[in-house]
C-alpha cells in the first residue's frame, strides 16, 4: 500500500486515467491502492500488451477507443506521460471544470525517497544509469526510472535512500509540485517543436526542474545553458564549465580540467573521477559522469571508490559496435534529432563517415551539415528525410554525400568509404519510424550488419 505522507486524500474519489501505456497502468494501480475508484481511458482501440490483465486484476475499469463521457465523470483527470495540453480530452476536461493532474504531481508525494531529477535534450539517460550506478556502489537501496525503465509511480511502494528519476519535457510540462535533493540539466537544444508548440515552451518545461528543488536541494547545469535557462537559484546551483572560470555568479563549479573533473565548492576542491577511469565514449560523456559524480556529492554521499566500475553504457547511445579492419563502427541509434547527432560527431574523435537519416521531425539541417563539414569525410544518407538532409550538405558545400535505399546498403558503402584508423558513425540525426518500429531495431539491425562484416 503506498504511503500519503503529503499528498491530497483520493480514498473514495472517483479518479481517470488517461493513457494505459507503462505509466498510465502504474498511474491506476497507484490511484488504486490510494482508494480512489478509477477509471482507465485510452485513446487507441487497443490496450497495450498487458496492460488489460494488470487492469483487470486489479478491478480497475478500462475503455479503448477514445474517451467517452464517462472518463469525465470524475474528480480529476490523471495524465499519463506524453499527454499534451492541446490534446481534445484535456480541453474537454478544462470545459468541463474538472481538473487535470501531471503524472509527477499525483506521483511524487508518495514516492518513498529523496528524488534526484534527471531532464535535458540528450544524454539524460545514461546520466540517469550512471547516477543510480554509482549511488548503489556506495551501498545505498536506489531506485532508477521515470522516463527509462519502470514508471515513477512504482517507486512508492518501498522505501529508498535515493529515488532517480529521467524527467522528459512533457512530463515537467504538467509538474508544479514536485521536489528534488538535486536536479540535473543535462543540456539544452532544440526538441519536441511539435508537442511544445515553440523551443521557448520546450525550454521552460526543461528549466522548471531547477524551480522544483526542495529548500536544501541542489541543482546541476552546463555553463553555456545557464543564459538560455533563465533565473534560478545560484546559492543552491554547481555549474559545470571547461574554462578555468566560468564566471558570473554562481556557487559551484563543475570544473572539466585537462585530464580529470573536480567539483569546486565553499573554497575547496574535490576531485571526481580521472577521465581513463571511464569506458564510456566521446566528451559529452564525460561531462555526464562529471554530472553524475557532482550530483552524488552535493547529496553528501561519499563517492565509493571505484564508482564508475562495471558501468556498461546504454544501449544505442555512442556504444561500440566493433571493430573491422582496423575501423571503428559506433552505433548511436538513439541519436534521433539534430543536436544529438551533432554532439556525437564532435564528441567522438577520429575522422569519420557518418550515417544519417531517418523520419524527421522537421528540424533545420544546418547545424548538422556544419558539424558534418568539420568532422566527416563522407556522408551516407537514407529514409524519408535523405533529400533534405542532402541538400542542407550540398549547401553548405560538402559534396561527398552517398544516397542508398536501407541500412543494409548504407554499411556496405560506409566500408568502401573507410581505411584503418577511421569511424562509422550510425547517429541519424532521425527518428526510425519510417523503416523501423523503433530507434533499437534500427540499432540492433546496425549491429548485426557490422557483425557480419566481422565475420
Amino acid at each position: 500500500m503506498a504511503e500519503n505522507k503529503k499528498g491530497k486524500d483520493w480514498n473514495g474519489k472517483q479518479l481517470t486515467v488517461i493513457g494505459a501505456g507503462v505509466s498510465g497502468v502504474a498511474l491506476a494501480l497507484l490511484a488504486h491502492d490510494l482508494g480512489a475508484r478509477v477509471f482507465v481511458s485510452e485513446e487507441k482501440a487497443a490496450l497495450p500488451q498487458g496492460s488489460a490483465e494488470r487492469l483487470e486484476k486489479n478491478g480497475v475499469a478500462w475503455e479503448g477507443g477514445g474517451h467517452s463521457p464517462r472518463a469525465f465523470e470524475a474528480d480529476a483527470l490523471l495524465l499519463s506521460s506524453g499527454i499534451p495540453p492541446f490534446a481534445p480530452c484535456v480541453q474537454e476536461a478544462e470545459r468541463l471544470g474538472v481538473p487535470v493532474i501531471g503524472e509527477l504531481d499525483f506521483t511524487a508525494p508518495h514516492i518513498r525517497g529523496p528524488i534526484v531529477g534527471v531532464t535535458g535534450s540528450n544524454g539524460k539517460s545514461t546520466l540517469t544509469a550512471l547516477t543510480g550506478h554509482i549511488l548503489k556502489k556506495a551501498g545505498l537501496k536506489v531506485g532508477v526510472g521515470g522516463n527509462i525503465g519502470e514508471a515513477a509511480a512504482l517507486f512508492t511502494r518501498e522505501t529508498f535512500d535515493y529515488v532517480v528519476l529521467e524527467l522528459s519535457s512533457f512530463q515537467l510540462h504538467w509538474a508544479h509540485e514536485m521536489k528534488t535533493a538535486v536536479a540535473i540539466i543535462t543540456n539544452l537544444a532544440p526538441d519536441h517543436i511539435d508537442w511544445h508548440g515553440s523551443y521557448e515552451a520546450y525550454r521552460a518545461a526543461k528549466a522548471k526542474l531547477l524551480s522544483l528543488q526542495d529548500e536544501r536541494g541542489w541543482g546541476v547545469i552546463q555553463a553555456r545553458d545557464r543564459q538560455t535557462l533563465g533565473p534560478s537559484r545560484y546559492d543552491r546551483l554547481a555549474v559545470l564549465s571547461w574554462d578555468e572560470e566560468p564566471g558570473g555568479e554562481f556557487f559551484g563549479c563543475v570544473f572539466m580540467g585537462k585530464d580529470q573533473a573536480v567539483l569546486r565548492l565553499g573554497g575547496k576542491e574535490y576531485p571526481l573521477f580521472s577521465y581513463r577511469d571511464t569506458t564510456l565514449l566521446g566528451r559529452h560523456n564525460l561531462e555526464n559522469t562529471a554530472m553524475a559524480l557532482a550530483a552524488v556529492k552535493l547529496l553528501n554521499v561519499t563517492l565509493p571508490p571505484e564508482a564508475l566500475k562495471g558501468f556498461r553504457p546504454l544501449p544505442h547511445r555512442c556504444e561500440l559496435a566493433g571493430e573491422v579492419n582496423g575501423v571503428t563502427y559506433i552505433d548511436d541509434s538513439k541519436g534521433t534529432n539534430v543536436a544529438a547527432s551533432v554532439t556525437a560527431l564532435t564528441s567522438i574523435e577520429g575522422r569519420k563517415v557518418v550515417i544519417l537519416g531517418g523520419k524527421g521531425k522537421g528540424e533545420d539541417y544546418g547545424t548538422l551539415a556544419e558539424a558534418v563539414m568539420k568532422e566527416a569525410e563522407a556522408a551516407v544518407v537514407l529514409g524519408a528525410e535523405k533529400d533534405r538532409i542532402e541538400a542542407a550538405l550540398r549547401d553548405a558545400g560538402f559534396a561527398s554525400v552517398h544516397r542508398v535505399s536501407g541500412m543494409e546498403e548504407a554499411v556496405l558503402m560506409a566500408r568502401k568509404l573507410t581505411h584503418p584508423g577511421m569511424v562509422v558513425l550510425l547517429s541519424p540525426a532521425c527518428t526510425s519510424w519510417d523503416m523501423y518500429e523503433n530507434y533499437k531495431q534500427r540499432g540492433e539491425h546496425f549491429r548485426a550488419l557490422v557483425g557480419e562484416l566481422e565475420g
